[in-house]
């Protein structure tokens, strides 16, 4: 079944183009946001070919279905089979009504989640490809330090063009987290990376020295200074700025709507957020980032390796609740305040613990004859290295359900090298072998000694855990 095939069998399953609120996609799944759930024939989703696995929250689906193919599949069913990324079909208010009902028996954590989840998730190739520049610059620029690289001609100039590159999107990602955040609460888009841009401003520094909120000995201790609050500030201001404009225009006539709104809105929100909302979230995000140094970045050695195999260990499963986008702002703020990201690495090694595992089972299903689970592996262990854990989770470890388990106690061996190594990288994005270059030059030997030590610990953990029978009457 080719790429097109598939995405006209899933609008069918889903109950057709009319069920549909929005559709879009993430790195590995196709997410469709439906208007009536029991139109959806779940059963069927799942054993549809190049399927992988299927997630519901609500009357939200995610489909899984890798890496490349899931970008695929969304590009048809929008562009060629007229799902919309927002729904614009204002004519059958009842399912409208339905739709939203059903949003608002959501738990108010996992709808918080969500709404992260639907910023982040447009923005994470742009992360990834920001990694990958900022981490090769570096490279270059530590080769040339040790004079392995010249340092002038070709090597100067795309060291230089690599940095420009990813500086073009991580410098300036408080305003697209501005503009996708606008995009989910409602308000003008431009307005909202008016907000983002606010907080990057140089005038912050001027405004908050007037106020007496700055510390010119250390800066960065100041209450108020440049990017103060992080992008969690920026998404509570967009907040905002989506009830200030939203109740001005209800006020405001027709005629002036164009020209008043957009200002008072900007202005009043403007003030709330350099005064109010920066100096509060800026408090919040110290606080987070000296609680996770305890853990995380502790000197004492014991605390580094119970912490990184305890977050190895558990990541999996927040996965499969969908929880773990909640941890992109945390990888943000850390982004922001210690130049690099020391929590996604570890977490990394949880895909590491189930290659791992599959192999075990491999090995295991060779020796009974079960050749089915054999095909499985093989054909998703080759994702599994590069960090797609998608095919390995919901075609061999779940199902299997042990496997899953053991995999993420195999896995936290790795994650304790991690932290215990102090593995910091660039920004975050698929995890496995090809997320080596978005390390720290310095960190990316210890990364991948990282995946070993979780590939040989979910192995030998999930071989002497499995019985043969577990694997031969599956």
């Amino acid at each position: 079944m080719n790429n097109t095939e598939l995405a006209k069998k899933l609008v069918e399953l889903i109950g057709s183009k009319d069920n549909v609120l929005k559709a879009t996609n993430c790195m590995t799944r196709l997410r469709i946001t439906v208007k009536d759930p029991s139109r959806v024939k779940e059963a069927e989703i799942k054993t549809t070919e190049g399927v992988l696995g299927l997630v519901k929250e609500n009357n939200a689906y995610q489909i899984v279905l890798g890496p490349g193919k899931a970008k695929k599949v969304a590009d048809i069913c929008t562009d060629e089979l007229g799902l919309t990324k927002v729904n614009d079909s204002l004519g059958n208010w009842q399912d409208n009504k339905a739709a939203m009902k059903a949003l608002q028996k959501e738990h108010p954590v996992k709808k918080a989640i969500r709404t992260i989840a639907e910023i982040f998730i447009p923005l994470i190739p742009a992360i990834i490809a920001a990694g990958l520049f900022n981490g090769f610059s570096s490279l270059i620029s530590t080769l040339q330090g040790q004079q392995v690289l010249a340092s002038d001609g070709f090597w100067k100039v795309l060291q230089l063009i690599f940095s420009l590159i990813g500086s073009g999107f991580l410098g300036y990602f408080a305003i697209y987290t501005g503009i996708n955040s606008a995009k989910q609460f409602g308000a003008t888009e431009g307005m909202g990376g008016m907000i983002g841009a606010i907080s990057i401003g140089g005038n912050i520094v001027a405004i908050s020295t007037i106020f007496g909120l700055y510390n010119a000995e250390v800066p960065l201790n100041s209450i108020l200074t440049t990017g103060k609050g992080g992008i969690m500030g920026v998404i509570l201001g967009v907040w905002i700025l989506s009830k200030i404009e939203k109740a001005i225009r209800k006020r405001v006539p027709d005629v002036l709507d164009l020209i008043l709104t957009p200002f008072l809105s900007l202005f009043i929100t403007a003030l709330i957020f350099v005064l109010v909302i920066m100096p509060v979230t800026g408090f919040a995000s110290d606080l987070l980032v000296s609680g996770l140094s305890v853990i995380i970045d502790s000197a004492n050695p014991i605390v580094s390796v119970i912490s990184g195999y305890v977050l190895s260990a558990l990541f999996l499963p927040m996965v499969l609740l969908g929880l773990h986008h909640g941890l992109i702002p945390i990888y943000a703020i850390q982004l922001e305040t210690m130049g690099g990201v020391s929590l996604f690495p570890v977490l990394a090694m949880a895909g590491a613990g189930q290659v791992g595992a599959a192999i075990a089972i491999f090995l295991i299903a060779k020796r009974v004859d079960n050749k089915n689970i054999q095909k499985v592996i093989a054909g998703a262990l080759p994702a599994g290295f590069l960090g797609v854990g998608e095919p390995l989770i919901y075609g061999v470890t779940l199902p299997l359900f042990k496997p899953f388990f053991t995999a993420g106690l195999g896995a936290g061996f790795g994650g304790a090298y991690i932290m215990l190594t102090k593995v910091l990288a660039n920004a975050w994005g698929p995890s496995g072998l090809v997320a080596i270059p978005i390390m720290k030059p310095e960190s990316m030997l210890n990364f991948f000694l990282g995946l070993v030590i979780s590939y040989i610990g979910g192995f030998v953990i999930t071989y002497f855990v499995i019985k043969d029978e577990d694997v031969a009457n599956v």
